[in-house]
């Protein structure tokens, strides 16, 4: 027997509601009864989508959201979360199934555009999408740049953070530590990415001149800390500063989002591989592997010292 409409729309609802609420499970068996002829069935199949994203059951969730757009095809979010869903399906496909999923990923994301111009994140995939396909598929350096500049009106310093990572991609330094320069300009709080840009371009000096400015704003400052470490173990200058600064982050509580412990007994073990101290290294990799088995860098940095 069906549900009538509005009772669907307060199962919708609450459906969601569980979902935000780490409960997908219950959230998935109230939503799955939703019938087509209801007017929250595109919604409901954009959750159990998400739901099975979570999961990393891909091939289930690109077949809901394909669902969820077929039903209204006027939601911008549903379009990006299917050309996502394409995209992390293609990552580990074979090459024949790649090229069948690349251009219905530049499709979705396109759409998503096209309905909500405001958005950025299908922008940025849109980025990534025109730097790494070829010509034939759709790829173009000057659609990538096109996509920044649009984004650079809606969001300037992760306009010009998406300039400087197309030109760093094109090899065009000068040009791309311009836009990073801007970006930070404008946000502040993307200097992380200058920072890192600077290391990967061996000026270590530049990274460490902007480190020391904001720890000597705050002394306290975890992320500066930790960074100063990674940029010491990275470039081979400054250890003693790196290693005082990496052992003052392994007595702070990194909170979300922030560089595990993990991460920094692994470049606290570069430090002291790059001294010539087996010894230390040796025991620092370990303990990096300890909290977290899948560091590729740390295994690969024991099995040097182990020798």
């Amino acid at each position: 027997m069906l549900l009538p409409g509005s009772l669907f729309c307060q199962v919708v609802q609450k459906a969601k509601a569980l979902y935000e609420n780490g409960k997908p499970d219950e959230a998935a068996k109230l939503l799955e009864p939703v019938d087509d002829d209801s007017h929250e069935y595109a919604e409901a199949q954009f959750y159990l989508g998400r739901i099975s994203l979570d999961k990393q059951n891909l091939d289930d969730a690109a077949d809901y959201f394909e669902e969820a757009t077929e039903a209204n095809d006027k939601v911008a979010s549903y379009f990006e979360y299917l050309g996502n869903t394409y995209g992390m399906i293609a990552r580990d496909a074979n090459v024949v199934r790649q090229g069948f999923l690349a251009p219905k990923m530049k499709a979705a994301w396109e759409k998503a555009v096209e309905l909500d111009p405001k958005t950025i994140g299908a922008r940025l995939s849109l980025i990534q999408y025109y730097l790494q396909a070829p010509g034939f598929m759709g790829g173009s350096v000057d659609k990538a740049i096109e996509t920044a500049k649009q984004i650079l009106k809606l969001d300037a310093a992760q306009g010009h953070r998406q300039l400087g990572m197309i030109y760093e991609h094109e090899k065009k330094i000068a040009e791309a530590e311009k836009e990073y320069l801007a970006m930070v300009v404008a946000d502040v709080r993307y200097q992380s990415v200058l920072i890192n840009f600077y290391t990967l371009q061996s000026q270590a000096d530049k990274a460490f001149t902007l480190l020391d400015q904001q720890l000597q704003k705050n002394s306290e400052d975890m992320m500066a800390a930790y960074q100063y470490g990674k940029v010491a173990a990275l470039s081979g200058k400054q250890l003693d500063r790196g290693e005082q600064y990496l052992k003052k982050y392994l007595a702070y509580a990194p909170k979300q989002n922030e560089p595990s412990h993990a991460g920094a007994y692994l470049r606290l073990a570069m430090i002291f591989e790059k001294r010539g101290n087996k010894a230390e290294a040796k025991k620092n990799y370990q303990a990096a592997l300890k909290l977290d088995k899948s560091l590729k860098e740390a295994e690969d940095g024991l099995s040097r010292v182990s020798k």
